[in-house]
């Protein structure tokens, strides 16, 4: 028996056998993992998400496959169904379903028996009520995986809220006036945003949302709403204390409109958006931009996690089919800690064998902004 634990120990040293959580063993099965984008090339937070992918598997031996469909859902569909159709199939699929986009591909890979996981958009309404819950009538989905963002619209909007009251922004009418720039009115990821916004300010009875106005997620859009917005303020003798935008783009285009119409954004009014894109870290570092909320992009990565774990037979159903990450803001206060890895998109330092689950742990993440930090290899390999 005491030779059999010394084997063990020697196999785990030298990677023989590598139980979850303790990197991939060597002679683990290489894996073929499919992401279709549903977002444009350049646009930054879904090239993120497939960079965090293609880097936790050079960590995690898996080949990552980024098709891109342009913000184009027709496409998105005629790929996804191009891959389920392939005769080598992918040993899984990974989609996001914006407006309901993935529902036919995930029907269809159940029906020619591709594994799919759905991320940052699952199901929704009248899909979810037909198809069920994931492994029930479609057997092959296995589940998704998204982050919290009803908690992080909130938390954007409780720091507006904050910067206003204590910057004593209020207006004639005693008080404090936001605006509103929602991505649309269909995706999950968006419904969820806004209803964290909504929950903030029904908690404050003195703070009213003008307007809630969507620029489809684009910087060019919230600049024409925003200064809309801030035209009629004018004439109506509101004092605009905060915008508050569903992702950085919007808050960027905020931040131009606002300083358009003579506001010295950080300084008249506060702006926060969502994505810790690098403009918007750079916005935050020149003072213009009280935060931005984020890290979701990570889902990439994290889901690559997931996936491995469930290929050595470490199911994260084990505690649900659903997993979700919760974000965190950066602010000045923590800016430094991230900004590398994000300006730099610099996603190899991140250690991703480090978050698989725990041996006997199956299903259960550390996905956090801490352990994320404390995984960091130096920047360019360089020491302290």
């Amino acid at each position: 028996m005491r030779f059999l634990r010394i084997l063990l120990a020697v196999s785990l040293a030298c990677g023989v056998l590598t139980p979850a959580g303790r990197g991939v063993a060597a002679d683990a099965r290489p894996l073929n993992i499919v992401f279709v984008n549903p977002g444009k090339t350049g646009e930054v937070y879904w090239d993120m998400v497939s960079q965090t992918m293609q880097a936790a598997g050079r960590k995690l031996n898996a080949k990552v496959e980024v098709l891109t469909s342009e913000r184009n859902y027709r496409t998105m569909q005629e790929l996804g169904l191009g891959v389920v159709a392939r005769a080598e199939k992918p040993d899984f699929l990974i989609l996001s379903n914006e407006e309901s986009a993935a529902v036919p591909i995930v029907e269809a890979a159940e029906a020619a028996g591709v594994k799919t996981l759905l991320l940052s958009n699952t199901l929704i309404g009248e899909d979810a009520a037909r198809l069920g819950p994931p492994r029930q009538k479609l057997r092959t989905w296995l589940g998704d995986i998204t982050t919290d963002l009803t908690t992080a619209g909130a938390r954007m909007a409780n720091a507006l809220i904050g910067a206003a009251r204590a910057a004593k922004w209020q207006s004639p009418d005693g008080r404090i006036h936001i605006l509103g720039i929602g991505g649309d009115e269909i995706t999950p990821a968006s419904i969820a945003r806004n209803a964290g916004l909504d929950l903030a300010v029904a908690a404050a009875s003195d703070v009213v949302v003008d307007r809630m106005l969507f620029a489809n997620w684009t910087q060019s859009e919230a600049e024409h709403v925003t200064a809309n917005y801030l035209s009629w303020a004018s004439r109506k003798g509101i004092r605009p204390a905060g915008i508050w935008a569903g992702n950085d783009p919007m808050a960027l285009g905020a931040l131009h409109a606002a300083a358009s119409a003579g506001l010295s954004p950080g300084r008249d009014i506060q702006v926060v958006g969502l994505n810790w894109s690098e403009d918007a870290l750079r916005e935050i570092k020149a003072g213009r931009l009280l935060l931005t909320d984020g890290g979701h992009f990570l889902l990439g990565g994290w889901s690559i996690v997931l996936l491995r774990d469930y290929a050595d037979g470490c199911d994260f159903a084990a505690a649900s089919t659903h997993v979700e990450v919760k974000t965190s803001a950066i602010t000045r206060d923590n800016l430094i800690s991230v900004s590398d890895l994000i300006g730099n998109r610099a996603f190899d330092r991140i250690d991703f064998t480090r978050f698989r689950a725990k041996a006997g742990g199956c299903g259960h993440y550390d996905f956090s902004v801490a352990a994320l930090i404390s995984s960091l290899s130096p920047p360019n390999g360089g020491g302290e």
